[in-house]
């Protein structure tokens, strides 16, 4: 046992009433009733960086929710420079009765820590400030150059990171990314994310008479707005699943076939898939694996359309206006602006007559993110992984978005690797939220792997 290894097992039990003790603050991001507790959240960070050993721990205002940063920069130019990023705000916690106990009063029952940010992101980012502790404390220094930047707006999208990343450019430089907010496969199978989609979100209204009109003095005189949007709606994609607007599939990546093959390489049980959606079938572009689709595969799909009468009973009404609110998830190389460009040509084309269209972007788009295959990064924690969990991990991808990780490319040009030990069944955004305390303990040793690791190349 090696001697970081000693320092993890005898602090364990202390380690453990911290993440009690940082999930206890109820650092929610999206309501303005907690901004102070984010506040306090991330003094709460600085300080535990500072207890570490970090040196230069900063809060850093943003415009927004801070961020916290903190440095060891003592390895030597030789030694390569790694940036480990995680978020301290969390998700609402409601709805409140939904909980076996209440979300920011956590505990643990049986290996397993309940409470608000848990498992998304607090146990996370808290795992690699533990092992850069137990290496400094134990050898009195690093292996590399370490820099930790810790956010507490991700949860809504880090509004104001982009602005803040291109203004702190050189602060946050770095050879490497390691994101501490991310997933493994299942309890002891590892995973490496390649992939995840970006974003663009539109809403669309049609205007037709200037007020609401009775359907038996006018209808089959003048288009009916909430026909009319149906319509235009229909016209985007057809009933295969493919996305019908003008070049929308133009920048996309298209699947290799050593992609195909290392996707289907990923557990996937489809009967299951469907009983656990209460589909009576899936649905899709066709051509495409399901897999492939929710991976890899750009989106088009309507989040709510809404116009025209819609209490008990009938009213004859012809209404005056509709509106639909659309989403797109995108694939590398998509771009949103572009996308978005083509959308408004699209509905412009399409409009049916006696109608007028508007349409607007909606916030929080995003750009893609694909790993390259090759990428040093991802090859080190996919060997540490192997070693940790004595199996290889998969290679996946998600369907969601993570905004910093495109910010960190575009301003740092450094590819972000995920390397968290959350899990996808952990009630993560849910009531009763948890973190399992075996993956709390591994993601320690499997970050203290990796610093000495980087340090050895």
């Amino acid at each position: 046992m090696t001697d970081w290894q000693k320092f993890l097992k005898t602090n364990q039990e202390r380690f453990e009433g911290e993440l009690l003790d940082f999930v206890s603050i109820p650092s929610v991001s999206a309501s303005s009733e907690y901004v102070e507790d984010v506040e306090r959240a991330a003094r709460w960070v600085s300080n535990r960086l500072e207890k570490a050993g970090a040196e230069n721990t900063v809060i850093m205002p943003t415009g927004g929710h801070p961020v916290v940063y903190g440095d060891w920069l003592h390895a030597g130019k030789s030694k390569p420079t790694i940036l480990i990023y995680g978020h301290f705000d969390v998700q609402p916690a409601e709805p409140f009765d939904l909980w076996d106990t209440p979300p920011f009063k956590p505990e643990i029952r049986n290996g397993k820590v309940y409470g608000r940010g848990a498992s998304d992101d607090k146990g996370g980012m808290l795992i690699p400030i533990i092992s850069f502790e137990a290496i400094k404390n134990t050898r009195g220094e690093l292996p590399v150059n370490v820099k930790f930047l810790f956010e507490g707006q991700e949860e809504i999208g880090s509004p104001e990171l982009p602005e803040f990343m291109a203004k702190h450019r050189k602060k946050f430089s770095c050879d490497m990314i390691f994101s501490a907010d991310g997933l493994q496969w299942t309890e002891d199978e590892p995973n490496i994310v390649l992939g995840l989609k970006g974003l663009i979100g539109v809403e669309i209204k049609l205007t037709g008479p200037k007020v609401d009109q009775h359907s038996g003095l006018h209808g089959g005189a003048i288009a009916n707005p909430l026909m009319a949007l149906s319509q235009l709606v229909a016209s985007m994609k057809d009933q295969n699943g493919k996305i019908l607007i003008d070049n929308f599939y133009d920048d996309v990546v298209e699947l290799t076939l050593e992609d195909k093959d290392e996707i289907s390489k990923v557990p996937y049980d489809e009967a299951a898939y469907i009983a656990e959606l209460g589909v009576p079938e899936l649905f899709g572009e066709a051509g495409y694996s399901t897999r492939e689709r929710l991976w890899a595969r750009p989106t088009l799909d309507i989040n709510g359309i809404w116009g025209g009468y819609q209490g008990l009973g009938s009213k004859t009404v012809h209404p005056a206006e509709a509106s639909v609110k659309i989403t797109c998830r995108l694939v590398a190389n998509q771009n949103p602006d572009k996308i978005f460009n083509l959308i408004t040509k699209h509905v412009e084309r399409h409009t049916p007559p006696g109608t007028t269209s508007s349409i607007q972007k909606l916030a929080g788009d995003g750009d893609p993110f694909l790993m390259p295959r090759s990428h040093n990064a991802s090859k080190v924690a996919k060997d540490i992984l192997a070693e940790v969990y004595q199996k290889e991990p998969y290679e996946t991808r998600l369907g969601g978005s993570i905004p910093i990780m495109t910010i960190f490319l575009k301003e740092l040009g450094v590819h972000g690797t995920m390397f968290g030990f959350s899990l996808g069944d952990e009630n993560l955004h849910a009531p009763n939220e948890f973190f399992r305390l075996k993956n709390f303990k591994r993601g320690q040793i499997a970050y203290c792997k990796l610093l000495e690791t980087l340090g050895s190349d």
